[in-house]
């Protein structure tokens, strides 16, 4: 069975809430320029990425403000938020339970961009635990 993570197995909202205050400090504690503008940047791009590919992309997002702004200093520091972030925190009460409930009539896979083999270390399934839970090995 295919599950689908962003807003049905995990809390997106709260997600993106606390990478809000994050950009919002990142970039503010530097004044180059404006970090609600840099902030604003980052958001439009997740937003293009999110409509483009059908689901929430946090670091292909900031991979590609990198790309539109390679000097900027904040980025290496939102990369290891992103990379730490305790996903399985923002999981749904029960989330993992219907997981084990439907591995016991078969095969289920927890997808979402960040489960890809693309990227292995940042990605919410594994972070979150879903992976596990699911019995899914790469």
């Amino acid at each position: 069975m295919l599950l689908d993570v962003d807003n049905t197995l995990l809390d997106n909202d709260r997600v993106i809430a606390d990478l809000e205050r994050h950009l919002a400090q990142a970039f503010e504690a530097d004044t180059q320029a404006s970090g609600a503008e840099r902030a604003h940047r980052y958001w439009a791009i997740f937003e293009k990425r999110r409509a483009e590919f059908g689901y929430a992309d946090y670091l292909g997002a900031l991979q590609r403000y990198r790309a539109q702004n390679p000097r900027d200093p904040n980025v290496l520091q939102i990369s290891f938020f992103l990379l730490d972030y305790p996903f399985a925190e923002r999981l749904f009460r029960g989330s993992l339970a219907v997981i084990e409930r439907l591995r016991s009539w078969g095969r289920t896979c927890p997808r979402t961009r960040l489960a890809t083999r693309e990227s292995p270390a940042a990605n919410t399934s594994h972070n979150a635990g879903l992976r596990e839970c699911s019995g899914e090995r790469y």
